[in-house]
């Protein structure tokens, strides 16, 4: 890697598109684990069949590498320029505007709604990945019973306020993100930004309340 292109991704501008690069990565992988959950409303076979399958395919660990990669190369990256910004005002007691101009909410809490997420998904994967292992049979073969695992976290009803807080703030941070990686990629216009908050505030909301069917389900329901 060129000397140039090192400063270019050290620099302000550099950073900002490896944040919007690697936090639209994570958007996608977000929405396919949503889709993949909601297989829970169609029964524990298929739900169990689908994590097998999954966990089985020799490319789950390319594909986990790469991920680790990505969150930590957002995570390193957003911090670098939260405290870079910190830096460059001239006083700690600089006014924000409350104008139509300022920052909105979820823009001003996305270093506090990413370290809660990164959190969120680090005991999620204790829980999950991690936790208790149960077996089951389906079609013949033996595999992990990861729809009995999930049943159980979520019949707690401190997991599940505890996973509808986190939720609402990873729906946040994804409408801030959505929308401003595409500003920060270019793809921005004055006709279309309207359109494209539209979209952010869709996703979020499809996202959050996707992940969040489950557990409801679960607790309310199957409970």
């Amino acid at each position: 890697m060129s000397q140039g292109i090192l400063r270019y991704l050290s620099s302000t501008i550099g950073r900002k598109y490896l944040m919007a690069i690697s936090g639209l990565v994570w958007t996608l992988f977000v929405l396919t684990h949503m889709l993949g959950n909601l297989l829970i409303f169609v029964g524990s076979d298929l739900y169990n069949l689908y994590s097998y399958k999954l966990i089985s395919n020799p490319l789950i660990y390319v594909a986990e590498a790469g991920l680790v990669l990505f969150i930590g190369l957002h995570a390193t990256t957003g911090i670098s320029l939260k405290l870079r910004n910190m830096r460059s005002k001239p006083s700690l007691y600089a006014v924000t505007p409350k104008s139509a101009k300022g920052a909105s909410l979820s823009s001003k809490s996305m270093i506090w709604s990413g370290t809660i997420t990164l959190v969120f998904l680090v005991l999620h994967l204790i829980t999950f990945k991690y936790g208790t292992h149960y077996d089951t049979t389906v079609d013949g073969v033996q595999m992990r019973d990861i729809y009995r695992l999930v049943i159980e976290c979520f019949a707690q009803p401190g997991y599940v306020a505890w996973y509808t807080f986190c939720l609402i703030l990873v729906g946040l941070h994804l409408y801030h993100g959505v929308a401003s990686s595409f500003q920060t990629l270019g793809i921005s216009h004055p006709k279309f930004n309207s359109a494209i908050k539209g979209f952010g505030w869709a996703y979020s909301i499809v996202v959050a309340v996707g992940f969040l069917a489950v557990p409801f389900y679960v607790f309310f329901v199957k409970g």
